[in-house]
């Protein structure tokens, strides 16, 4: 069974660090871009990241500078760093698995989805 597995949200102060992981059972990362997607309450999913199979990277604009996005095939997954988090970074973070060697921007092209990790940045 295709799964992927998301671990590392909590709550944080802002300007606090997270590191979210993304983590495949019954196939192998090595030939899938992955993104990183969010939802907030109430507001559409968006992409936040994603990284190719090269080890090539996008992030949207909102957190660019601040998030990471990195992989290690070795241990099929995927992690992403974010750093300087604000209140509006608060949402459920999911990753997600394309056939794809480079990233694709439509959430519609990801094959397989986590069940996301909570990240909430409050005082």
């Amino acid at each position: 069974q295709l799964q992927l597995v998301e671990s590392g949200g909590d709550l944080v102060q802002p300007g606090g660090s997270l590191k979210l992981s993304c983590t495949a059972s019954g196939f192998t990362l090595d030939y899938y871009a992955i993104g990183w997607f969010r939802q907030a309450p109430e507001k559409e999913r968006e992409g936040v990241a994603c990284i190719s199979t090269t080890g090539g990277t996008n992030y949207d604009d909102s957190v660019r500078g601040r998030f990471t996005v990195s992989r290690d095939d070795a241990k099929n997954t995927i992690y992403l760093q974010m750093d300087n988090l604000k209140p509006e970074d608060t949402a459920i973070y999911y990753c997600a698995a394309a056939s794809s060697a480079g990233c694709l921007r439509s959430s519609h092209e990801y094959n397989h989805w986590g069940q996301g990790t909570r990240v909430t940045v409050s005082s």
